[in-house]
């Protein structure tokens, strides 16, 4: 049976900047689950990938408003050509490291507040 964990990010307050997380797999796993908001209507962009490509898990893409998650699984994650399928789960080589990126304004558009992030792997 394959483990499956979370990592969970939460930045307080109003953002002034974008955000950037970075860490390293620590196993072979696959991203299944990720979901993300802000506590008000804003218009921050999530992109995931690896340090060879930065939207090679996740492109541009919306977050959730006024404390209601945006979430994307199998059917929003893009392939090594930036291809969308059905049910596809990006596969993490131990070592990678993944980077997630906030724009927390859209470029220029409304700031968020209270980002919150949630990714979801299984191990294998």
């Amino acid at each position: 049976m394959n483990r499956k964990w979370t990592q969970a990010y939460h930045v307080p307050g109003t953002l002034g900047a974008d955000l950037s997380i970075i860490f390293t797999a620590p196993s072979d796993c696959q991203l299944v689950h990720v979901s993300a908001v802000g506590s008000n209507a804003n218009n921050g962009l999530l992109v995931i990938g690896d340090s060879d490509d930065a939207d090679e898990f996740l492109t541009s893409q919306s977050i959730g408003d006024s404390n209601v998650p945006a979430e994307f699984d199998g059917n929003d994650f893009v392939d090594t050509a930036g291809n969308t399928h059905t049910r596809y789960y990006p596969r993490i080589v131990d070592g990678t490291i993944v980077i997630i990126a906030l724009d927390y304004d859209g470029a220029g558009a409304t700031a968020t507040d209270d980002f919150t992030l949630v990714l979801t792997f299984v191990e294998g």
